[in-house]
């Protein structure tokens, strides 16, 4: 009797955090290892990670992780991983192995692959990775092959068959797999919502010959290295238009010149300037963006803090990278600045994209090519994930044959028949902040939220330690909550409060520090809510000497 099982640690029912294990009998292969970026509601987060307690606690058992491509998406979250399990394999393409190698990865956990190379693994299981179509080269997907049929992991993709070399797509291999028998597709969900195909839209080196021919002045272009593409598109736009392209940033260099270094990367001959030709009124100055930081490079310009680029009014900004849900305020408040200083700015078209992703009918031809007898939507928001399964549905698919789950729903099958289990694995997001890679935890989450809504109050004191009679204070600080001088009256009440809470709790011989703390803490929320309609974290401190 033969058994599988899968289900994902991330990605389901939310954008980021792409982490799916597939277990088939007694071996663990993951497919992806991803993490998700904060929004500004988690405070202070830097991203954040599935929990790998279930991977460390079955560790022995796992083969390794598979890498489909170069987005931190998919792959950001194999850092962390290798802490909590030194020695497991990271099996990846080249390009994505060198990024992870530009980001300080140990070279020792990588095993390079090549796409139509099967690795076997022993018992009639083995890897077959196969090249497919998206903004980074040499991104595949994967076919576990089970003696029960394959299981299909596609990874992010698109159809568009002017995407040759490293960023083409095997269309005739994915097809001769369907012929073989596939017991399970896991195909994504991001642009599900999307009718038609995403080619040709993703297309953008005319849109970027637009902005060159009718803005005189010098382009300062904010672009995401890791869309390596869009990056070669702007490239071959910068031909024949007697303009030399900058790149400003060490990680933007560094990328580019992995990128030109591999031959992922081509570009003519003169049109790379350097430093000298930044203020030139024909140059193209790049500048990195970055998920975590959105937007800081342009912000250091129009705040005149930047080391090299000095804002000048002739000055047009082109934002060449998508536009997330979470940033779209942060963006229009920086057009507004942008106006103001008399530049210009500009962004990628509405009908256009950056994000390559499956539409309706890429995701549709998969399915007709791979024919699986079940049908698992990943990687998108439960609305997306209900349309890609929708699409299944309306191609003839069984709708009991189509699984929808969320994170720690395990999928399980005997003998390639899928059981009626509702089996669950704990999963929880772990908050990362800062270079830790400990989980911050809600409850920390939960007091910067309260401090960023009501700010703080402090209240300190000192107890002569023979007599306990108060020596200083009670002395009030705040931050975030009000300002001190404008509210002399309600201070002044705070400390009154302050000193009857300490006196009611202080004999000749004891001083209760415990009841102090609690009792300033409820009479002080008391009053703050009855008066202000806020509620400020608020510290005691009692001391001593």
């Amino acid at each position: 009797m033969s058994k599988i099982k899968v289900f994902g640690l991330g990605g389901l029912n939310e954008s980021g955090k792409n982490t799916y294990v597939v277990e088939v009998d007694d071996k663990i292969f993951i497919l992806d290892c991803g993490l998700k970026y904060a929004t500004e509601q988690e405070y202070g987060i830097d991203y954040i990670l599935p929990n790998y307690s279930y991977l460390k606690e079955n560790k022995d058992r796992i083969v390794g992780v598979f890498l489909t491509h170069a987005h931190l998406e998919n792959m950001g979250g194999v850092f962390d991983l290798v802490n909590d399990i030194p020695d497991i394999k990271i099996y990846c393409t080249r390009y994505t192995k060198n990024y992870l190698l530009l980001e300080g990865f140990r070279e020792k956990n990588i095993i390079e692959i090549k796409a139509n190379k099967k690795i076997n693994f022993g018992n009639n299981i083995s890897i077959f990775p196969i090249n497919v179509s998206h903004s980074v080269p040499d991104s595949v997907m994967y076919v576990i092959n089970t003696k029960d049929g394959a299981i299909c992991y596609t990874g992010d993709f698109l159809i568009d068959p002017t995407m040759t070399g490293s960023y083409g797509m095997d269309l005739g291999k994915i097809a001769y797999v369907g012929k073989q028998g596939v017991l399970l597709l896991l195909s994504e969900s991001s642009f599900s919502e999307r009718r038609g195909y995403t080619s040709p839209h993703h297309r953008l080196t005319d849109w970027f010959k637009d902005c060159m021919n009718h803005n005189e002045g010098r382009l300062i272009i904010s672009v995401l290295p890791v869309h390596l593409y869009a990056i070669q598109e702007l490239f071959d736009a910068a031909n024949n238009m007697h303009r030399h392209i900058v790149i400003m940033g060490k990680k933007l260099q560094n990328i580019v010149n992995m990128g030109l270094k591999d031959k992922y990367l081509h570009i003519n001959p003169g049109i790379l300037g350097d430093l000298s030709n930044i203020e030139e009124k024909n140059s193209i100055l790049l500048i990195c963006d970055d998920r975590e930081r959105p937007y800081a490079a342009v912000n250091r310009i129009i705040n005149h803090n930047d080391k090299y680029i000095n804002l000048k009014e002739s000055d047009v900004f082109i934002f060449a990278e998508p536009t997330y849900d979470a940033c779209e305020k942060t963006l229009v408040k920086l057009e507004d600045r942008i106006a103001e200083a008399g530049a210009n700015s500009e962004e990628i078209p509405k009908d256009k994209t950056i994000l390559l992703h499956a539409s309706q009918e890429d995701l549709m031809i998969m399915l007709n090519l791979i024919k699986p007898k079940y049908y698992m939507p990943v990687k998108g928001e439960y609305r997306y994930m209900v349309n890609n399964a929708n699409l299944a549905y309306a191609l003839g698919m069984d709708k009991d044959n189509i699984i929808l789950k969320e994170n720690g729903d395990v999928v399980e099958f005997t003998d390639g028949v899928k059981e009626d289990t509702f089996n669950h694995i704990k999963v929880e997001d772990t908050l990362i902040d800062g270079k830790s890679s400990e989980d911050i935890g809600e409850l920390v989450i939960k007091d910067r939220e309260m401090l960023a809504e009501n700010g703080i109050l402090l209240i300190s004191a000192t107890v002569d330690r023979a007599t306990k009679k108060i020596l200083v204070g009670p002395e009030v600080i705040t931050r975030g909550f009000i300002y001190v001088k404008d509210s002399q009256e309600m201070i002044n009440e705070v400390k009154r409060i302050s000193l009857d809470v300490i006196e009611k709790n202080t004999t000749p011989t004891h001083v209760d520090y415990n009841n102090i703390k609690n009792d300033i803490r409820e009479e002080l929320s008391k009053y703050f809510y009855q008066e202000t309609g806020t509620k400020p974290m608020i510290i005691a401190v009692i001391q001593e000497v």
